[in-house]
């Protein structure tokens, strides 16, 4: 009970923040951004709806679209926002007064809290009920990062904007996007520990593995590899550390083998044994 109000809770401010990226900075700052903001933008000259009704209207047809291909359970929780989000975003156009701000400025800020509502939003495992559903879709079937598609639905929006705003209009709102895909990737990942992915070749892989376990109480992973020039089979080691032990690994490798072949990499985002658990994306 105590997860699904949280759950709720999150759900609801995450549609506030996005409501306001879009009441105080891209429907004020006409900013061509993605998303049914601007998709509402972009029909503004040929529909005689309010921006709010459009965005409903799209909301709905969307929703349905959700709840047919990601199932019953993301329907019922996309409701909400479905619901709320428009709700939320007519208020704050009708009852408070947005900033006058340098179209610049109203795309980055607009993009930066429209993309933290969205991500906070998705990490629930719903959705705001507008253009974040067809990218969606796309990864549940074909894998392809939330993040990446919502940057490119938004950007085709924004291109198709090209013919009624012109070019200008379109660099901004490019802008915009960019800032929005940025900040649903940064918000889907927070949370996840910080680490380091450590893979290790050495003759002496056994005893800089045990040492790992011992020092460390990380578990490792062999893997047999050869070289590509002398055909050598041999073993390399795979450890995922905290930032802070990255250095005691370093030392362990040196003791054992100083030539040893090691190459680091950042892991933004671990989970599992060891690590923050797993969050649902």
């Amino acid at each position: 009970m105590r997860s699904s109000i949280k759950e709720i809770v999150l759900l609801l401010v995450g549609n506030i923040i996005l409501a306001c990226g879009v009441a105080f900075f891209i429907l004020p700052g006409d900013i061509l951004t993605g998303g049914l903001a601007g998709i509402a933008i972009l029909l503004e000259p040929f529909v005689p709806l309010d921006n709010g009704t459009i965005v409903m209207i799209f909301s709905i047809v969307l929703l349905l679209i959700g709840g047919l291909f990601l199932g019953k359970k993301f329907f019922l929780t996309t409701v909400v926002s479905s619901i709320f989000y428009p709700i939320v975003l007519m208020i704050l156009e009708k009852f408070f007064l947005a900033p006058d701000l340098n179209p610049l400025l109203a795309a980055i800020y607009g993009g930066l809290l429209s993309g933290v509502g969205v991500g906070l939003v998705i990490k629930q495992g719903a959705s705001t009920g507008g253009m974040d559903i067809p990218p969606l879709i796309i990864h549940k079937y074909f894998g392809l990062e939330v993040s990446k598609g919502v940057m490119f639905f938004d950007a085709m929006t924004v291109i198709f904007g090209l013919l009624i705003y012109g070019f200008e209009s379109v660099l901004t709102g490019l802008i915009s996007v960019y800032f929005s895909a940025f900040a649903i990737s940064k918000t889907l990942t927070y949370g996840g520990s910080k680490a380091k992915s450590i893979q290790i070749i050495s003759d002496y892989y056994k005893e800089i593995s045990d040492r790992i376990h011992l020092v460390l109480d990380r578990g490792t992973t062999i893997v047999p590899s050869m070289g590509g020039y002398t055909n050598k089979e041999r073993m390399m080691v795979l450890v995922v550390v905290s930032e802070k032990e990255y250095s005691q690994v370093l030392e362990i490798i040196n003791e054992y083998d100083k030539e040893a072949f090691v190459i680091v990499t950042d892991a933004t985002d671990v989970h599992g044994e060891g690590f923050s658990e797993i969050v649902r994306i």
